[in-house]
């Protein structure tokens, strides 16, 4: 089984001064290679009179990632190499970042580069708000009146979130739950109404959960 990894939860962005030359560092989610590319493009077209637009990113996580890194014209292995590491360290998965760089007429040499290019990749990714992935079943549950407020509370307790509640003769409830808490919940349930309430399974999928 794959090993767990965090993923951002949104797009920020953060920039700073170095010797006169403005760095800016935009961090997304990204969850396949051409979502990826898609965001290294836009950045590179909002800032398309920028002296370098240097790209990095890992999809996928823990034990199985794709990545990718370019210097975009920046000396070999002071710009995207260090950006990379920077995530890399993070614990972050299915992550996208591009600095931007306006050039400010001062060479930083080799080592001012690797210091800039990691240090602008480190505000952004300290400062990201992070979630992670679960795997989820939706669920039907069909329950009479009596018991909707002890069911709201055995799925709070659980783990589990409803997403729907729907009132005619009895009332049917649509959950979500971690897969691996869903098991207990039914026997919970079954406990609760002497074997007679059982949640269907309609889909299993992934949903994001902040940490």
């Amino acid at each position: 089984m794959a090993k767990s990894y965090s993923i951002p939860l949104n797009e920020i962005r953060r920039e700073h001064m170095v010797v006169n030359s403005r760095f800016i560092a935009t961090l997304a989610p990204v969850f396949s290679i051409d979502e990826a590319r898609a965001f290294i493009a836009r950045i590179k077209k909002e800032f398309a009179d920028a002296s370098h637009n240097v790209p990095a990113y890992i999809i996928g996580g823990g034990n199985t990632v794709t990545e990718y890194f370019s210097d975009d014209g920046e000396p070999s292995g002071t710009a995207g190499k260090p950006a990379l590491a920077v995530l890399r360290g993070s614990g972050l998965g299915d992550v996208a970042v591009v600095i931007t760089r306006y050039f400010g007429g001062t060479l930083l040499g080799t080592g001012g580069l690797v210091k800039a290019y990691t240090e602008s990749t480190q505000m952004v990714v300290n400062a990201v708000e992070r979630g992670r992935r679960v795997s989820v079943h939706v669920a039907m549950l069909v329950i009479p009146y009596h018991l909707l407020e002890r069911v709201r509370l055995l799925v709070a307790r659980q783990g589990g979130k409803i997403i729907g509640e729907d009132f005619a003769a009895d009332i049917t409830m649509m959950l979500q739950f971690p897969i691996d808490s869903f098991e207990t919940f039914q026997n919970k349930l079954r406990e609760m109404s002497a074997g007679k309430l059982k949640a269907e399974v309609i889909e299993s999928n992934e949903t994001v959960v902040p940490l």
